[in-house]
């Protein structure tokens, strides 16, 4: 806990964006720092709650020693709170950016309160940890005679490797892309998650002997069967990567593109050229139009607003959440309330109004006559309950509407891994397309092969993919080793 009487003396103050309208000139990391002060007073909030609900099952996925790092904080013991923080989270400076915080929905004080600001208090720690020198690269001490290839550099793909390099084995990392990252590189734009965060984490990886090798399409230019043969095991953290589609009529219209396609390129081209070499999709002067909330619809949103586009508009199928719980959402799951994430916040700060049209059903592209999209017909929909208290979709008579669009980006959702591997391997998979592998072993029908992250478990959150990396590593020691000593996830 914090202070005794601190959650009763302290308002919540979350660490504030920089202004939206001067956001928008630049890709830096928009959050403004703030002073030591302003952080110990906010873990000062934290309660002795008895139960700390934001580290349990509906709280941290990676079980955050949340209690602790806040009372450290307030008490001034930053380098004591960094070793708690890594202790279960390798790369909290990812998390402390992009997590949406499910443990401040959890959190004990948000019953009667606003939670304690976790997330603020949890990236401070680990910046700090940088800015002291504190966190250097930790090679394992002796090295067994065992191999581990793992595929895909996302979180689930990076905290594995950083987990088995550290029980000693040698561990490959394979990336299809030509940057180390996957999902943190070239998924979140950069105002969200610096760049230059993700590769200073890569390079301490490097120093602790991890290799990694780019470019490596596994199943497509980099046999998976070979790399199953040459090392003691395969661990699979490709990702959820299959997009939703859209298949109404005119979905084959220019201008209509995934997200992931819209956000890689973007990326790309900024750190490559800083854009100068026009390799991205250019949302400048266009009328977007971006179908699907979520983190990465808003990421959609946040990144057309930087390059100058002309209106934006984000259809989202179901109605406004309320602004406080509904009786059917108590505490402590997570709170579907109202919310306005930071591109809603650019959108409303230029344009005047909130992007967000809710219960909006997409019903035909319409083509401008030279095979581009100019528009979209749409209806308005009603959500109810039937008999058997499941909610039902109906379109409202006469609410038909046309929206113009010159650039429209499908931010709907994945659907699973490919096929490439599943196929390569001869893997089994669940109802849902996932690789089949039992949470806590993280094994599949294959032997030697383990899959983790959101090709296991299906879309799902940084610090999810954390989690399960951390916990099929140790499975993989065992298999490896009969016995491990890295920690077993609750």
């Amino acid at each position: 806990m914090g202070k005794p009487t601190g959650f009763k003396e302290f308002p919540r103050q979350a660490v504030p964006y920089v202004n939206p309208l001067k956001r928008l000139k630049t890709w830096d990391e928009f959050l403004v720092e703030v002073p030591e002060d302003h952080l110990r007073e906010q873990g000062a909030r934290c309660m002795d709650c008895g139960v700390p609900f934001c580290q349990s099952a509906t709280g941290c996925p990676i079980d955050n020693l949340i209690p602790e790092w806040n009372d450290l904080v307030y008490r001034g013991r930053w380098r004591e709170a960094l070793d708690r923080l890594h202790k279960t989270n390798n790369f909290p400076e990812f998390t402390g950016r992009t997590c949406p915080a499910p443990c401040e929905g959890a959190c004990v004080l948000a019953i009667i309160e606003p939670a304690v600001t976790i997330k603020n208090i949890e990236n401070a720690i680990v910046d700090r940890g940088f800015a002291e020198g504190w966190i250097k690269p930790e090679p394992p001490g002796e090295r067994t005679d065992k191999k581990v290839a793992v595929i895909g550099s996302g979180p689930a793909g990076l905290a594995c490797a950083q987990q088995l390099n550290r029980a000693g084995h040698t561990v490959t990392v394979y990336e299809r892309d030509d940057r180390i990252g996957g999902l943190l590189m070239y998924g979140i734009p950069n105002m969200k998650l610096d760049k230059a965060v993700v590769d200073r984490r890569v390079g301490i990886m490097r120093e602790e002997g991890i290799q990694f090798v780019t470019n490596a399409h596994v199943g497509v230019n980099t046999d998976v069967r070979e790399l199953h043969d040459e090392n003691d095991a395969l661990v699979l953290a490709c990702g959820a990567t299959r997009p939703r589609d859209l298949p109404i009529p005119g979905r084959e219209l220019n201008g209509i593109h995934f997200a992931m396609e819209f956000l890689l390129k973007n990326t790309k081209s900024l750190l490559d050229s800083k854009h100068e070499d026009g390799d991205y999709i250019d949302a400048k002067d266009k009328k977007v139009i971006v179908i699907g909330g979520g983190d990465t619809g808003t990421d959609c949103i946040g990144t057309s607003m930087r390059h100058g586009c002309a209106s934006l508009v984000n259809f989202e199928l179901l109605p406004q959440p309320p602004d406080e719980r509904a009786p059917d959402n108590p505490w402590p799951e997570w709170p579907v309330i109202f919310r306005v994430d930071y591109g809603h916040q650019e959108v409303a700060a230029k344009f005047g109004k909130d992007p967000r049209e809710y219960r909006v059903l997409s019903k035909r592209f319409l083509d401008d006559g030279q095979g581009n999209v100019a528009g979209i017909e749409t209806v308005r929909v009603e959500w109810t309950k039937d008999d058997a208290d499941k909610w039902q979709m109906t379109e409202v008579p006469g609410s038909e509407q046309t929206f113009e669009a010159d650039l429209v980006l499908l931010a709907m959702g994945f659907l699973g891994p490919e096929d490439t591997l599943a196929e390569r391997l001869g893997l089994e998979r669940d109802p849902r397309s996932n690789f089949q592998a039992e949470y806590g072993r993280y094994a599949t029908n294959v032997d030697g092969v383990f899959a983790a992250g959101d090709c296991r478990r299906g879309q799902s959150l940084v610090v999810w993919g954390i989690g399960e990396g951390r916990g099929a590593a140790r499975a993989v020691d065992i298999y490896l080793m009969g016995h491990s000593d890295l920690p077993a996830p609750d």
